[in-house]
């Protein structure tokens, strides 16, 4: 009662002005990040915290990055760790576990946490450091303070010989130094460093799209970003809507895989090979895919996937949707951008037939299942404990989208697609709600679009039930065929071709050629 009788006479002390500020005051985190020694493949990370009410904190580093769905364990690259006061003295501190830091006595004190990161291995979803370029990501790199994700960063990175800096971080008026509106904000965007190269910039819109790299390789830069423009307009032109005031392309160099973000996205890049033409398209599907994503699985996002769950993981039934449909939309973007022809795109979805027919994991696994299992099996299927007995939602995924295009358009003479369904989502749930969808909006979505029940298609993401390529392909005039095995071997995989029916009525022939984009 003492106490708190003090504290009400102390805000009747206040005058209007002092009591506003200190209700709005929040406590103060700046990130400093040095390659002292790169060619060790280390970096050194300073976080400097101040302001804080409370007496005890807890200290995490995340165990996974979203967009990339398995437990990385990041923590277990953190070495020296080290405390210290505002007068440079060691402060004590609690390692809980591998990625949990107890620091207690830190009220109205100024503290300095330090440490350095290890990398071994180039990959998107890992930093690594060399004497020529470091590619940071934040989940790899910052610590967060357990039930304060919502508090806003800044981070300097400290200037070495490297002239460039590419991430979609917030820059400050102070060169090098970058904010973030939150933790979530701050771990969407990885920093590349190094003497980058930046190929010319394009408007979509009136936003601005930004291209840069490293070690890009020697190609038609200026072929590469006419096709490029094409495609991020294509992909605009889906929902009708930018949400970002800049958005860059990140190559990362050499290596494997994309992982997308709200106003970038980081890839592999080597551009030696991009003079063949299927080298080229492939490319182009690949970031029509990271690009799309921006959308689709961002924004158009799952209920679970944001706020993110950093420690445990963030599981969903929807990534199907997420990952599925934006193989699907992928293959769509090109297409209407005019860059390859329609055997092209029957080609691409070929190909998914192919490989989830020849999957004898389909007759054990749902899409559902498979979307909640990548963090164990991996999301190819390929990792799990049963081998044979999972499936790749990158796979079917595209396969029930485009089912999903097709029973739409049928079912609306041809008014209505997919692209009104993500049309609905991005601006029902992301733009009025704020938030994700669940499941069961997902289908009602679907329906409403549709106007008639899907409940029939949706069994294919629920259950194991086998694909009616007849009757889905029929309402744009496309059927699908086996092709024989020439040599009669039990062991040679199938094969499955994609082609026209014979004497297609008005409405397949609208529906196929509207499908591409075509008028």
């Amino acid at each position: 009662m003492k106490v708190t009788s003090l504290f009400i006479a102390g805000l009747l002390m206040c005058t209007a002005g002092q009591l506003s500020a200190w209700l709005q005051e929040k406590p103060l985190i700046d990130y400093t990040v040095s390659m002292s020694q790169p060619a060790t493949h280390q970096y050194h990370v300073e976080l400097r915290t101040r302001g804080w009410r409370q007496d005890t904190l807890v200290f995490k580093m995340p165990k996974w990055m979203p967009g990339y769905y398995q437990i990385m364990d990041y923590a277990k690259s953190v070495q020296n760790i080290l405390v210290r006061d505002e007068k440079g003295k060691d402060f004590p501190f609690q390692r809980l576990n591998d990625n949990t830091l107890r620091i207690s006595g830190i009220r109205n004190k100024s503290l300095v946490l330090r440490y350095d990161v290890m990398t071994t291995r180039q990959f998107v979803a890992n930093s690594y450091v060399d004497s020529e370029h470091a590619y940071l990501i934040p989940e790899n790199t910052f610590f967060y303070i357990d039930g304060f994700l919502h508090l806003p960063v800044n981070v300097e990175i400290v200037t070495t010989p490297w002239n460039t800096i590419a991430t979609g971080l917030e820059p400050t008026e102070k060169p090098n130094q970058f904010t973030a509106l939150n933790f979530d904000i701050l771990y969407d965007c990885p920093v590349l460093i190094g003497n980058l190269e930046t190929l010319p910039s394009f408007n979509v819109n009136g936003i601005d799209h930004r291209f840069m790299g490293y070690q890009l390789g020697t190609f038609d830069t200026v072929d590469f970003i006419e096709k490029l423009k094409k495609i991020t307009e294509a992909a605009v032109a889906v929902i009708g809507d930018i949400p970002f005031k800049q958005y860059t392309y990140i190559a990362i160099g050499p290596g494997r895989g994309g992982i997308e973000h709200l106003n970038n996205t980081t890839f592999s890049f080597d551009g030696t090979g991009l003079n063949n033409a299927v080298a080229m398209n492939r490319m182009m599907n690949f970031l029509a895919h990271e690009y799309f994503h921006h959308y689709n699985v961002k924004r158009i996002r799952p209920f679970e996937l944001g706020p993110f769950d950093y420690e445990k993981g963030s599981k969903t039934n929807l990534l199907w949707v997420s990952e599925g449909l934006s193989v699907y939309y992928e293959y769509l973007i090109v297409k209407r951008a005019g860059l390859v022809d329609e055997r092209t795109l029957l080609g691409n979805l070929e190909e998914n037939i192919n490989a989830y027919e020849n999957s004898p994991g389909r007759f054990y696994q749902s899409l559902t299942q498979a979307s909640y299992n990548t963090w164990k099996g991996g999301p190819f299927g390929t990792q799990g404990e049963e081998p044979g007995k999972s499936i790749s939602y990158y796979d079917k995924g595209p396969i029930v989208g485009l089912f999903l295009d097709f029973a739409i358009r049928h079912a609306t003479q041809n008014e209505k697609s997919l692209d009104d369904v993500m049309q609905l989502l991005y601006w029902k749930y992301y733009k009025a709600k704020g938030r994700g969808f669940t499941d069961a909006e997902f289908e009602q979505t679907c329906e409403e679009v549709a106007g008639s029940s899907l409940a029939q298609l949706f069994e294919y993401v629920y259950t194991t039930c086998e694909l009616d390529y007849a009757r889905y392909l029929n309402f744009a005039g496309l059927k699908m065929e086996e092709l024989p095995n020439p040599d009669d071997d039990k062991k040679q995989k199938r094969k499955f071709t994609l082609s026209h029916i014979e004497n297609p009525d008005a409405l397949q022939r609208s529906i196929l050629k509207s499908w591409q984009g075509e008028k």
